[in-house]
């Protein structure tokens, strides 16, 4: 995928779900991974022609694990001329070595947003941006099916009214093997994740099962993920054609 590509994506995404208003400061986090990086070409480049001004903000918190060298993304977010700031927390201390958690995902993901959403606010944003991909909401509706019995994934726009910050999702319309695409062709800095529990998780399963049905039912992945877009969520917002 080419950036022309990922840009049209990108746009339709957030006119659709009408992500960006006028003046929006918006904190964009990056994890180091693919998705999060190509979020960053991809809004970096938005903000350039757009009609409705905004400025963006490149954060990485630091979980404190050994073999993260962020050095290459500082280098890129000075090439795309986005500023960036890295939060250091002791986090892989206190889940792995203090908690020593069986399931380490949750505790590790609210403390990583809660420092994310902090620094967000010090750097006076009011809006927050997430990479997720198409794959990534449909798999989060199997996981939603299979372990809590109910047809949900994640919104494209939400307000957490707690920190006064809204989430935008602007890759929504993006799919992973575009992304990964995209991390070839641009040689992404990709940084590995240095998890001890990274693909070892229900999302992982999650992954797999919509790659097989796929696969069986050439398809099925898009027929899903328009089933999710027309499926009434609740608190969903509504898309600009069904208005």
């Amino acid at each position: 995928m080419k950036l022309q590509q990922l840009m049209s994506f990108t746009r339709k995404a957030v006119d659709d779900y009408e992500m960006i208003q006028e003046g929006d400061r918006i904190a964009i986090g990056i994890s180091g991974g693919k998705d999060s990086l190509t979020m960053l070409y991809a809004l970096a480049g938005l903000r350039r022609f757009y009609p409705k001004k905004f400025e963006i903000e490149a954060i990485s918190v630091n979980l404190g694990f050994d073999g993260m060298d962020l050095s290459p993304i500082v280098a890129l977010c000075k090439e795309l001329d986005v500023p960036y700031t890295i939060v250091d927390t002791e986090i892989a201390d206190v889940v792995f070595k203090e908690r020593k958690e069986k399931n380490p995902c949750s505790l590790c993901a609210k403390m990583r947003k809660g420092a994310f959403n902090d620094m967000a606010k010090e750097k006076n944003c009011n809006k927050i941006a997430y990479a997720h991909h198409m794959d990534d909401i449909i798999e989060t509706m199997f996981l939603s099916l299979l372990y809590e019995g109910r047809f949900h994934s994640f919104s494209p726009v939400t307000y957490l009214d707690r920190m006064n910050l809204t989430v935008i999702r602007p890759l929504m319309y993006v799919k992973e093997m575009d992304v990964k695409g995209f991390r070839n062709l641009y040689n992404l800095p990709v940084q590995k994740n240095p998890c001890p529990a990274d693909g070892y998780t229900r999302r992982e399963y999650a992954k797999n099962l919509v790659k097989k049905l796929n696969q069986e039912n050439p398809g099925a992945k898009d027929r899903i993920f328009r089933a999710i877009l027309n499926g009434n969520i609740p608190g969903w917002p509504k898309r600009k054609d069904q208005e």
